[in-house]
């Protein structure tokens, strides 16, 4: 292996860990709000969702960004992230019967160094 592909592998060892450690502070976050974690790191051939979670009749597709400032969390929740995220959500919708009748939002949990989590509460709407 050459040393710049060396690097870049580390680069993503290092990426992959701290978005591991992201989403387990955005669930503990979560769960102090006091939503109850349906799922974690969802994968289906459509996307992904970073955390299921669910307090009373609202059920939450959220994404979890670490990023330096809360600005570049926000933006780095694309718009193709935004459509590949709601065919996750409803991939896991139809697979989870009984969650039909609970309204689904799409939140992100940006984890910015030195501040607690900010949760933005329906970041992005299905239709975007």
């Amino acid at each position: 292996m050459q040393n710049g592909d060396h690097d870049a592998t580390r680069r993503r060892r290092r990426a992959f860990r701290l978005g591991i450690r992201a989403e387990s502070l955005a669930a503990f976050y979560l769960r102090v709000k006091g939503y109850r974690i349906l799922d974690r790191r969802y994968r289906c051939r459509a996307g992904e969702i970073d955390i299921v979670a669910r307090r009373g009749d609202d059920l939450c597709f959220v994404e979890v960004k670490a990023r330096r400032t809360l600005t570049a969390a926000i933006e780095a929740v694309t718009p193709r992230a935004q459509r590949r995220i709601v065919t996750a959500a409803r991939v896991w919708l139809s697979s989870h019967p009984g969650y039909e009748r609970v309204s689904w939002r799409f939140d992100i949990v940006a984890i910015v160094p030195r501040a607690l989590p900010r949760h933005i509460v329906s970041a992005f709407e299905a239709g975007s």
